[in-house]
């Protein structure tokens, strides 16, 4: 039995390693993407974990796999297809904070198919996760759903984390129906405070929050950057701050506290309707230190604590 089985994007960033001779941009090719970089926190914190995805039959994609392998993520469920080429993220950093540019016309990632689907990753599994990327093109988006209704069927429970990326929808209006399509099928969600009108209608993240369990969800988080996080149930809302950090990279901060949210509901089994108010500080100060650790290192994926790491800060 799986922890958790993630589907949706793997890919390369490339993020910012300094200048040549020349004066000209380097890049550091990073393995990413939100829901692997989920699944690699939670293999860090000794998770047992399996991702369902494509990557490119080249270099990236080779990559990409051997990385999954060496976390420790079951990789079965990775297809590696000859036709497309593996999708690329290029990141600007600017006072550790991110702007995007893709190479995904179409990446790899869109291509998964309904058929390809693992069907027997999902039907054992306690946490099923997805993100919203997965949602943007055909055939991806369906292959997604079909994933989802499968999941649900065998009793996991669904996590969403939704990421708004502007460069990858026709329109905000197309990127809000199709990411809000996933919330009656989700039982805990984490949003960022920068999501929360497109998701719900309503900036405030308490607001938001409720919103979100206005429309079923059990457990709804938002991120709130150097303020930690806050977490909502139909019984209480709690905030967490993290102590001070000297941020090198966010590249998959969000994605390390996630993991560490889904660490806590998985090696506890507590169900989200049934969380207190008790668990629900501990688990944002433990994802909050999973975060935290994460920001001072360079990369997605490369840069997610142990759980050793996090239990010394806690």
């Amino acid at each position: 039995m799986f922890d958790v089985v993630a589907l949706g994007e793997i890919l390369i960033d490339f993020t910012p390693y300094g200048s040549s001779e020349g004066g000209r941009a380097l890049f550091e090719q990073n393995p990413g993407g939100a829901p692997a970089n989920v699944l690699a926190a939670l293999a860090k914190l000794e998770r047992r974990t399996a991702f369902i995805g494509k990557v490119g039959n080249d270099m990236h994609g080779r990559l990409l796999k051997e990385t999954l392998e060496e976390c420790g993520i079951d990789a079965s469920g990775l297809i590696v297809d000859d036709d497309y080429f593996t999708t690329l993220a290029f990141v600007a950093l600017k006072n550790g904070e991110r702007s995007f540019s893709f190479a995904r016309k179409p990446g790899a990632d869109t291509q998964l198919r309904e058929e390809e689907v693992r069907t027997d990753l999902l039907r054992n599994t306690r946490i099923f996760h997805c993100g919203s990327l997965s949602l943007t093109d055909e055939p991806a988006r369906s292959a997604t759903f079909y994933a989802l209704q499968e999941a649900k069927k065998a009793g996991a429970l669904i996590s969403y984390d939704p990421n708004y990326r502007p460069l990858l929808w026709k329109s905000r209006e197309a990127a809000e129906e199709q990411m809000r399509s996933v919330i009656p099928y989700t039982d805990i969600m984490k949003i960022s405070d920068e999501e929360t009108e497109l998701l719900t209608g309503y900036e405030d993240p308490e607001e938001a929050a409720g919103e979100l369990i206005r429309q079923g969800v059990s457990c709804a988080v938002v991120t709130l950057g150097g303020e930690g996080a806050l977490l909502r149930t139909r019984n209480f809302t709690v905030r967490a701050k993290g102590r001070p950090r000297q941020v090198v990279d966010t590249t998959g901060a969000g994605d390390s506290f996630w993991g560490g949210i889904l660490y806590n509901f998985a090696q506890s089994g507590v169900k989200p309707e049934e969380l207190t108010e008790e668990q629900g500080v501990d688990f944002v100060r433990f994802a909050n230190t999973v975060a935290g650790l994460c920001v001072e290192r360079r990369g997605g994926i490369p840069a997610m604590p142990s759980l050793e790491e996090v239990r010394k800060e806690l």
